[in-house]
């Protein structure tokens, strides 16, 4: 917008106002596209850069949060086109070549503060890993359709216009998307999880049983069918056996050489570990994220990436 032919910019306290509470939303919505933390930043990045360098024409059609979205979801459309599916090691199919892995978000970045009880509980549920790691085997267009029908609410006449395609398309892409997530999503014994304390007290032994270097502990506590995977390493372990016997002779060590602590990411409890240097501290080593059924842990990532721990909050090294 001009003023006999000189730019006018925005009011940046009044673009402050309208736009910032909607940032953490379109974290949450960046990273279920994206499967990936500094992916969603850079796509919100990109979003309130644009939305800056337009909001001077912005002309209220739409709610801010809407025209916020469409921009969100371009950017998003944008990347997925960039980096592709984002796998876990379990699902990779073929070569292991630049791959672009799925990574975990910490909900202190995503979760929304306070509010209603049940808008977080919501969100949890769709920031779950399952969830996410599904999410990566539908087209872009079609992952946009479900997230904002399914996860955000939004009508089928809403998500048409964000998208600027028609009603019968979004319904049909909804349907294709929901018959290939069943292919793909988590099986229900992988979600029901025990009550929390009986989720915490798991937890905390699979811990103290890292930091005592106790196999047979950590073994005890595992579903007979545990899958332990470790991204960016493209190897993964099935079945009791095996993930005891790796964790025992390649990862376990001495008592003392481990430390971990509880965390939280991707709506759940999760852990955080550091593995003793040479210098005789401890270095962080990666964040694992624990599936626990009512039959013991069935899934353990442990993504094995220390720049991950200042967006957790915690220390690198101790």
């Amino acid at each position: 917008m001009t003023a006999q032919g000189v730019a006018v910019r925005p009011d940046a306290a009044e673009f402050a106002r309208v736009t910032g509470p909607f940032r953490r939303e379109l974290l949450a919505y960046g990273y279920r596209m994206l499967g990936s933390l500094p992916e969603a930043e850079d796509a919100v990045q990109e979003t309130y850069l644009r939305a800056w360098r337009g909001f001077e024409g912005f002309d209220g059609r739409s709610s801010v949060r809407t025209w916020l979205y469409r921009i969100a979801t371009n950017a998003c459309l944008r990347a997925i086109e960039r980096a592709g599916r984002r796998p876990l090691p379990s699902a990779l199919v073929g070569g292991t070549d630049d791959v672009a892995w799925l990574g975990p978000v910490p909900d202190s970045r995503v979760l929304p503060d306070g509010g209603d009880p049940a808008t977080l509980v919501a969100v949890r549920s769709s920031v779950r890993l399952a969830l996410v790691a599904a999410l990566q085997y539908l087209p872009a267009r079609q992952r946009a359709v479900l997230i904002l029908r399914d996860v955000l609410a939004w009508s089928a006449a809403e998500t048409a216009d964000l998208l600027d395609t028609t009603v019968p398309a979004v319904n049909s892409a909804l349907q294709r998307a929901h018959g290939q997530l069943a292919l793909a999503a988590p099986r229900e014994d992988e979600l029901t999880e025990p009550s929390e304390p009986v989720l915490r007290d798991r937890l905390e032994r699979w811990m103290r049983a890292f930091e005592t270097a106790d196999a047979g502990a950590l073994v005890g506590l595992m579903r007979h069918d545990i899958v332990f995977e470790m991204p960016p390493r493209a190897q993964w372990y099935a079945g009791r056996e095996a993930v005891g016997r790796f964790l025992a002779s390649t990862v376990l060590g001495r008592p003392g050489d481990w430390r971990a602590e509880l965390t939280a990411a991707n709506g759940r409890p999760a852990i955080a570990t550091w593995l003793r240097g040479a210098d005789g501290r401890h270095h962080g080593h990666g964040i694992q994220l624990t599936t626990v059924t009512a039959g013991g842990i069935s899934h353990v990532v442990t993504f094995l990436d220390p720049a991950l721990f200042p967006a957790f909050g915690l220390e690198p090294v101790r």
